[in-house]
């Protein structure tokens, strides 16, 4: 893929990083229900891709969409996490614990141990939980480990327990030989009428892949990186179906892509499977019957990113983040599109 985690973050010495996420950590993940709050990934990807000087105007924008942080019920811990696990009302309880557990352990040993217990429920919160958590592992691999960028993961993370659903039982169909043969085949939902949560309720079979790649890590992370690649392409040509929720298709599997420096080797192949499962699902629950031609993107990468920052919404910040890197023209063409279906902010 295109791009390697040591760009603009690691030499961002404005402070404007660690100055939004202070900003960002009074507000809850989400706003309006069941909508999440994109402004912390919307910003490390921003500070990322050199836009530092815009990220206080950018969130001046979105603040009308952050809500106050909910009050805490009752202490997670050791002994009772897993009666916790799902509670979304228990969001607060959740990112109180993980703040804890950062600030007692190494966020690598705390990402080690929850990481295999989060990952069934990868696409719960419509997969913003580790997406979250992906842009918060990329901060602290590529650079300082600040106070306020383990924070984020903690608030990831506790917002990644407490949305914890895993997916329906699946009928395994037929063997796919490629990522972008699998998403073609997978079937969608019948009924596309509905939100997320009942799209996904439907799932009942998807193709078999990546495979067997259980004792091989760095297959799987191969794997996983021919997943995004095929996803991100397929956007070019099927985004039209929903350009919002078909964005996560790739910024999903995209996120676990994103942590695997962090996790030990034997995680890498779980990993690997269950993001095929987030991003097969969003392909199930909102990916149109027929593809449509796309152009080339007749920009470069950065052109491209600036683009997308001055146009403002969060999915189309973060879609481009992730084209950028795959880094191919598709990728930038299908970066394009994602700037031209979704609608402008301001």
């Amino acid at each position: 893929m295109g791009n390697t985690p040591s760009d603009h973050t690691s030499s961002d010495n404005t402070g404007t990083l660690d100055e939004a996420l202070e900003r960002l950590h009074a507000s809850g993940p989400e706003h309006g229900g069941w909508l999440s709050n994109h402004a912390p990934m919307a910003v490390e990807a921003l500070v990322r891709h050199g836009q530092a000087p815009a990220v206080h105007h950018w969130l001046d924008g979105y603040r009308h969409k952050l809500e106050d942080m909910p009050e805490t019920s009752a202490r997670v811990t050791a002994d009772n996490w897993r009666e916790a696990l799902g509670d979304h009302r228990r969001v607060a309880d959740w990112t109180e614990y993980f703040l804890r557990e950062t600030g007692e352990r190494p966020w690598r040993e705390v990402l080690a141990e929850w990481w295999p217990r989060l990952l069934p429920g990868i696409a719960a919160g419509a997969t913003h939980p580790v997406i979250r958590v992906g842009h918060s592992v990329r901060t602290l691999l590529a650079g300082e480990e600040t106070a306020p960028r383990v924070a984020e993961l903690a608030h990831g993370l506790g917002y990644w327990a407490a949305r914890h659903q895993p997916l329906p039982a699946l009928t395994p169909l037929a063997p796919a030989r490629s990522a972008a043969a699998a998403l073609d085949a997978v079937p969608p939902v019948p009924d596309q009428s509905g939100g997320i949560r009942d799209r996904l309720a439907q799932l009942s079979a998807f193709p078999v892949w990546p495979g067997e790649v259980t004792g091989d890590p760095d297959q799987a992370r191969a794997r996983l990186t021919e997943l995004v690649t095929a996803a991100t392409h397929r956007y070019a040509t099927h985004g039209h179906g929903e350009p919002v929720m078909l964005v996560h298709a790739a910024t999903a599997p995209n996120a676990v892509l994103r942590t695997l420096p962090a996790l030990p080797r034997t995680l890498w192949a779980p990993s690997t499977a269950a993001a095929w499962a987030a991003s097969a699902a969003v392909t199930a629950a909102y990916g149109p019957a027929e593809a449509t031609p796309y152009r080339p993107a007749g920009a470069s990468a950065e052109e491209l990113f600036a683009r997308a920052a001055a146009h403002g919404d969060d999915h189309t910040i973060k879609f481009t983040d992730t084209a950028l890197d795959v880094g191919d023209a598709t990728a930038l063409a299908a970066a394009l599109r994602s700037i031209e279906l979704n609608p402008p902010v301001g």
